[in-house]
């Protein structure tokens, strides 16, 4: 195996598939990344077993073939490369990888190409498209309400519905669920599938370009992939039922709040500086007389307060979260104003936006001794 290609876009597809090497992986291959070579392609491999990514990249190759090597050291030899093209000679003989960039020179042991797993290109049962740019803003306001508990399977992952003509999905730990539903312009069928958070964070950093570009979007009953220009994605489903959320949504408000998104991001950043060190996280609002009071204490640090304005409909109320529900949320929010809809004390609240009327998050609040 032989082959030249730009140093630039060999590092984007080492530093892209690299995503899917596990950290401590099962056997040893896991911890490669799969090269194959022919014709004019170069593709790149690396998988966890949860999920998998191919990149596929122009090569100038001389002699095509495959090999595995080390994820870890591949990407820093090529990093470190004084040129801007990379030059790798395979010795199948002696598993030996030359690696040639300007006046450097690196060889790597190989390991055997043919005990890779591989990923496989998913056929499933479900197929349609979707913008980038769409996905991204489905993804990320959903991902991040997710739970981190893996003793909950259900909860650590996004719950896709796919009903003909709309996708809706939701995020929860059950403290907190965001929302988002888009409308499709066809029918694409149905499906209700639970996709790891993991699989979609890494999606998000794949999904980069400026320009609106076509997603294609396979399902079946345990996998779901992601074709992107000259990126694959694939990942296996988490299994399990998806509570249904739809009583948890406020119906009613006694209050309505509404506030400048950017100021109060800001005001609840300086405030959340000494609690976030806390074990609850702890935030006090207090809405009353068009101003949100906004105050957190720490015993061992000392006390931050701020006040912001606020239109306010409705009697005033004081209100307590943990802050950093609060901050992960306003941070997803695209328009200026954002609205939260109360009722009492412990009672969940309503974080709406004007500019999407199609997303929506609620989050449980906080007793507090005072």
């Amino acid at each position: 195996m032989k082959f030249t290609c730009p140093k630039p876009e060999f590092l984007s597809a080492i530093g892209a598939v690299s995503k899917a090497i596990a950290s401590k992986p099962q056997t040893p291959i896991l911890s490669g990344i799969y090269l194959r070579a022919e014709g004019s392609q170069l593709e790149l491999q690396a998988t966890d077993y949860e999920i998998g990514i191919i990149y596929q990249l122009e090569a100038d190759i001389e002699e095509p073939g495959q090999l595995v090597l080390s994820g870890r050291y591949l990407q820093e030899v090529v990093r470190r490369l004084p040129s801007d093209t990379v030059r790798i000679d395979y010795d199948s003989q002696e598993k030996i990888t030359h690696i040639q960039g300007g006046n450097a020179n690196y060889t790597l042991r190989s390991m055997n190409a043919s005990e890779y797993p591989g990923v496989h290109r998913l056929e499933g049962d479900l197929h349609f498209t979707l913008k980038d740019n769409l996905l991204r803003s489905l993804f990320k306001k959903t991902v991040f309400a997710c739970s981190n508990d893996e003793s909950r399977p259900v909860f650590t992952g996004v719950n896709m519905d796919i009903n003909d003509t709309s996708i809706t999905l939701a995020g929860t730990n059950t403290h907190r669920l965001a929302v988002k539903k888009t409308v499709l312009e066809t029918p694409v069928g149905t499906m209700k599938l639970i996709i790891p958070a993991k699989t979609l964070q890494e999606l998000l950093h794949i999904l980069t370009s400026e320009v609106p570009s076509d997603v294609e979007i396979t399902c079946s009953f345990n996998q779901i992939s992601f074709q992107y220009e000259n990126i694959y994605l694939t990942g296996r489903l988490i299994e399990g039922a998806f509570p249904s959320f739809a009583n948890v949504i406020p119906k009613n408000a006694a209050t309505r709040v509404t506030m400048d998104t950017a100021e109060l991001i800001a005001a609840m950043d300086r405030v959340y500086l000494i609690s976030r060190t806390g074990d609850y996280n702890v935030v006090k609002l207090s809405f009353a007389d068009g101003n949100l009071h906004i105050s957190s204490s720490n015993p061992d640090i000392g006390m931050a307060e701020e006040n912001i304005p606020a239109d306010i409909e409705g009697p005033g109320i004081d209100i307590a979260f943990n802050a950093a529900y609060l901050v992960d949320a306003l941070k997803v929010l695209e328009s200026k104003r954002c609205t939260f809809a109360l009722t009492k004390p412990l009672a969940p609240v309503l974080v709406t936006e004007p500019d999407d009327p199609d997303f929506i998050y609620v989050v449980t609040p906080m007793r507090t001794a005072h």
